[in-house]
């Protein structure tokens, strides 16, 4: 890798959060492209920078940042439907940026060509952290890439964690998940119990944001875009099931065979309403 200003930046899956990392890298300067299969006119002032062509995009990029929803998705991107990195000239570099098992680097380590730079670096944050620059992020690589990728990663995030080799960003980031699936169904949970205790609700979050009670979700609730969201299978909650699920492959358990917690977890998660409900 060169000088990362004299290269252009690929978004892929520019959502509530891929949307948002482009921004900033662009007010920072960088060249940046957007990928989504969603048309360009979605994505309002970035649209004149988002690439409908997978091969065009491709050739374009010299680093692909992804944030594909899944396993499945993150092939189509690299190899299959898309195939960014079949192409003849693909970029040099894929930084895989979404929540999946750490188990898919190997997997992609193996069918990428030997000369392209592969580190993960999930984040958290939400998207309002996303639009702010101010995500924390998880990264799994050698330290030469790291170092070299660093810029990129202190424009969009505030807190960056260098966890070891390939594949530790995401292990980090799938048990982190686990945590913050797990306080998501607890503080919505008493949230809905709120008039049968007599307790108003934004009381209860002051409370716990100060107290032995306090989480990151509960603390953030007025700012998390999805945090009333009910459960669909392709909202930000059904991501957190999605999560659950990739925590569960790290950990080689079975969902239908996990333990009491994890089974617990995703079963409220599956079950959440909108709220107030």
């Amino acid at each position: 890798m060169t000088d990362l200003l004299n290269q252009s930046i690929g978004i892929a899956g520019c959502g509530t959060m891929g949307l948002p990392m482009a921004q900033q890298l662009l007010s920072a300067g960088y060249d940046v492209w957007g990928f989504d299969v969603r048309p360009p006119a979605e994505f309002g002032e970035f649209q004149n920078r988002m690439i409908t062509d997978a091969n065009e995009f491709s050739n374009q990029v010299d680093i692909v940042i992804s944030v594909v929803r899944d396993h499945g998705q993150t092939h189509d991107l690299c190899f299959d439907v898309q195939g960014l990195f079949k192409s003849a000239n693909p970029p040099g570099t894929l930084i895989i940026s979404s929540t999946l098992s750490p188990k898919i680097m190997p997997e992609l380590r193996k069918r990428l060509p030997i000369h392209i730079h592969l580190v993960d670096a999930p984040m958290s944050g939400a998207p309002h952290r996303a639009r702010s620059g101010e995500l924390t992020f998880m990264l799994g690589g050698t330290e030469l890439d790291i170092d070299q990728l660093m810029p990129l990663f202190k424009v969009m995030g505030q807190t960056i964690h260098h966890l070891g080799d390939v594949g530790c960003g995401l292990s980090c980031k799938v048990a982190n998940n686990f945590v913050a699936s797990a306080s998501v169904a607890a503080v919505r949970h008493v949230l809905n119990t709120c008039t049968t205790l007599n307790l108003d609700p934004e009381a209860l979050l002051d409370v716990m944001n100060s107290s032995s009670g306090g989480t990151w979700f509960g603390s953030n609730f007025n700012d998390i875009d999805w945090a009333c969201e009910g459960y669909t299978a392709h909202n930000t909650i059904g991501i957190l099931e999605k999560d659950m699920l990739s925590f569960l492959n790290a950990i080689d358990q079975d969902p239908d065979q996990a333990a009491p917690l994890e089974k617990s977890i995703l079963h409220s998660i599956r079950n959440l309403k909108p709220y107030p409900t």
